[in-house]
C-alpha cells in the first residue's frame, strides 16, 4: 500500500484485550485496504482516538477495567460519527442489547467468521460515508424554515432529516447527534411515508441483514429515536407503532 493510498484507506481501531486476536485482525484487514491500530484495554484506546480519528471501531465488550460498553458510550458520545462494531460473547443478549442502546450500529457473537466481520465492517462505512445512498427519497415535507443548507429534507417532527448530508437537524438548526444506522432507519422511513414496514422488511432494507423473533434491535433504534424527534416519546405522533406489524411513519399534514 503507497502512502496516498494510506490517505483514503478506511482507518480501523480494534479493541480487545486478546493480542493474538488484535494481531490476526490487524493482519486479515490490514490484507483488504484498511489502515488498522490496535488496542488492549478502552484507556490505550482513547489515546489512539485522540491522536487520529478512526473511521470504524471493533470493541470487545467483555475487557477488564473498563469494558467495551463504557468505552462505546464514550466514542458514540464525544465522536458520534465513528461506526461501532460490538464483540460478544455468543448467547449474551443483554450485552447486545446494551451495546445497542447506547448506540453501536452492529454487534456480532465469538467466536466468528473475519470474513463475515469484514462484511458488516465493509457494509457500515459504505452507510457512513453515503455509498449506499437511496436511489429516490421521498419529497421534502413543508416545515418551519430552518438555516439554508443544500440537499434533499424530510420533516421527521420538528427535526429534520438531510438525505445527502446524512444528518438530522433540530428545530433549532443545530445537528442532533444520530448512528450510521438511525440514518439509514430514518431515511427507509422517508422513503415509504404512511406505509406501515414489519421488522423483516426494516432489517433487510436499512441493514442489510435478516431479523428473528428474539432481536430487539429495531426496537432499540425505534425508542432512541422518537427520544430525538417526537415531542413526546410516550405517545409518538411520528414514527407510530402498527399493533402486530411494526412501524410506520406519519409525516405531518401539509
Amino acid at each position: 500500500m503507497t502512502l496516498a493510498d494510506t490517505d483514503t484507506a478506511p482507518r480501523l481501531l480494534v479493541v480487545d484485550d486478546e493480542s493474538e486476536l488484535c494481531a490476526l485482525l490487524a493482519e486479515y484487514f490490514g490484507r483488504h485496504g484498511f489502515v488498522v491500530r490496535t488496542a488492549p484495554d478502552a484507556a490505550v484506546a482513547r489515546q489512539l482516538v485522540a491522536e487520529s480519528l478512526p473511521d470504524l471501531a471493533i470493541l470487545d465488550v467483555n475487557m477488564p477495567g473498563e469494558n467495551g460498553l463504557s468505552l462505546a458510550r464514550w466514542m458514540r458520545d464525544t465522536h458520534p460519527r465513528i461506526g461501532l462494531v460490538m464483540l460478544t460473547t455468543a448467547g449474551e443478549a443483554v450485552d447486545r442489547i446494551v451495546g445497542l442502546e447506547l448506540g453501536a450500529d452492529d454487534y456480532l457473537p465469538k467466536p466468528f467468521e473475519t470474513r463475515e466481520l469484514l462484511a458488516r465492517a465493509r457494509a457500515l462505512l459504505r452507510r457512513l460515508g453515503g455509498q449506499a445512498a437511496p436511489a429516490t427519497a421521498a419529497p421534502a415535507v413543508a416545515a418551519a424554515p430552518l438555516a439554508a443548507a443544500p440537499g434533499r429534507r424530510v420533516a421527521f417532527g420538528s427535526c429534520q432529516l438531510d438525505i445527502d448530508e446524512r444528518r438530522l437537524i433540530g428545530a433549532d438548526g443545530a445537528e442532533v447527534a444520530i448512528t450510521a444506522a438511525e440514518f439509514d432507519l430514518l431515511a427507509l422511513f422517508a422513503r415509504h411515508p404512511n406505509r406501515p414496514l414489519n421488522r423483516d422488511q426494516i432489517m433487510e432494507q436499512a441493514h442489510n441483514r435478516g431479523w428473528d423473533v428474539f432481536d430487539r434491535s429495531i426496537d432499540l433504534r425505534i425508542m432512541r429515536l422518537r427520544r430525538k424527534i417526537e415531542r413526546n416519546p410516550d405517545k409518538p405522533e411520528v414514527i407510530k407503532t402498527v399493533r402486530n406489524v411494526g412501524y410506520v411513519y406519519v409525516p405531518a399534514p401539509h
